[in-house]
């Protein structure tokens, strides 16, 4: 499925652009850089390692840059790294476990679908997909140290963050990691013979990679390229954005649920959501300033939360499984009838609630003391009476109500809320 974001205004300037949305760390000469861009179509690539199933909310950013980057007529390389996959970008921390080759290889066709779902495949700057394997396999081990290696440099190599860091711990590095960085090198030079790709973008702790590839190309083609890297996102306070209570947000709805990742963005701080509009959505500038006006006058109306949820499901989930997982929310906070929703979409929901187990005849004082929602049976009947209790979102007013199998919702559970906010669920047994 491909999902073509409608409705964005282009603009003329992207380096600007970028800059403003928080999305530029560090790159090459910026005037060159900016007037290769607006020279006129330029062929630049993102690389992405199949070291999971799924990509996740980070790699988004990654995905966010080339775009905008296709979006102002230059032409997208996806660079799935089957190769690269099989060794492993050291980590600050310990040697990654190498997976199976056939494992490198269903990951590699996971992300390419994935990747590919959010660029652009048409028009007059279409993405086109490439995996390093088609050319890694190809180099033996004398054309790796005679072709390529001899351009390395060990002192350069060395000292490169990740690497010194490493090394300086008990678990050191080893050869396979330590060499990583000349496949990747390897790559751009490839890209630019194959493609004239001459721009790589990627997170800022590749920075030593992406310059790698940079002076490998000058130094075997005697030719000037250039690489921009973005930043880590990070929350007003500092730390690291990103995480579920689950884990990571992945991008892969079997491994977390479309409803779960719109609500880890319609959970985003009033102090971060802005920034984070800039960054995961396509929101002009003039949208944006008008929300944070709204942050800023009405809070507790969470207007921009609720945009940058929608907004980041549709690109990635599409827009069906985003109005279903906002109707599912609707549904939890009482502002819809439960009814209509699908199976899959409110297990999602209830996973979040507490929940009993009860049958049909259940009366609903059991229901709302075994919920904890209250402390006894009298307690139970005076809040159902007062008219405090809701049965799939409708009101209950008699003590004597039994849960009746025209209550059961989609996947065999019934909604019950007390007050306004305490939500549960019974599982029927």
């Amino acid at each position: 499925m491909k999902i073509i974001i409608e409705g964005i205004k282009i603009v003329d300037d992207v380096i600007s652009e970028l800059q403003w949305r928080g999305l530029v760390a560090q790159h090459t000469d910026l005037a060159e850089l900016r007037a290769m861009l607006a020279a006129g179509p330029v062929t630049f690539y993102c690389g992405f390692d199949p070291t999971a199933p799924s990509l996740h909310h980070g790699h988004l950013v990654a995905v966010k840059v080339m775009r905008h980057l296709q979006m102002a007529g230059h032409n997208p390389l996806i660079l799935v790294g089957g190769a690269t996959g099989l060794i492993g970008d050291p980590r600050a921390r310990g040697e990654r476990t190498l997976n199976t080759k056939d494992t490198v290889a269903q990951w590699t066709e996971s992300l390419r679908a994935q990747l590919e779902s959010l660029l652009d495949f048409t028009g007059d700057h279409p993405a086109r997909t490439v995996n390093n394997m088609d050319w890694t396999s190809e180099l033996s081990a004398i054309d790796l140290l005679r072709d390529l290696g001899k351009h390395f440099r060990m002192g350069t190599m060395l000292s490169k963050d990740i690497v010194a860091r490493r090394l300086a711990s008990d678990e050191g590095i080893s050869y396979t990691e330590f060499s990583y960085q000349i496949l990747q090198a390897n790559d751009y030079l490839e890209l630019f013979r194959r493609y004239n790709c001459r721009l790589e973008v990627g997170g800022n702790d590749q920075w030593g990679n992406l310059v790698g590839g940079m002076d490998l190309i000058r130094k075997v083609e005697g030719e000037s390229v250039h690489v921009m890297t973005n930043p880590l996102i990070t929350k007003s306070d500092g730390t690291k954005f990103g995480k579920t209570e689950g884990g990571a947000v992945w991008l892969n709805p079997k491994m977390l649920s479309p409803y779960k990742f719109y609500q880890f963005w319609l959970n985003t701080a009033d102090e971060d959501v802005i920034h984070m509009l800039k960054v995961f959505t396509f929101r002009s500038r003039e949208e944006i300033e008008e929300l944070e006006r709204e942050v800023a006058e009405q809070p507790f109306k969470r207007t921009a939360q609720r945009v940058l949820a929608e907004d980041v499901t549709t690109w990635v989930h599409g827009a069906e499984n985003t109005a279903r997982v906002q109707e599912a929310s609707q549904v939890l906070f009482g502002g819809a009838e439960p009814f209509g929703l699908d199976e899959s979409t409110l297990s999602d929901a209830v996973a979040e609630l507490p929940t009993v187990s009860a049958e049909i005849g259940a009366e609903i004082v059991d229901v709302l003391v075994d919920l904890d929602l209250e402390k006894g049976r009298g307690a139970a009947r005076r809040t159902i009476e007062s008219g405090g209790v809701y049965v799939n979102n409708v009101k209950v007013t008699d003590a004597e109500r039994v849960i009746t199998a025209d209550d059961v919702l989609s996947g065999g559970f019934v909604l019950v809320r007390k007050g306004r906010k305490n939500m549960a669920a019974v599982r029927l047994s």
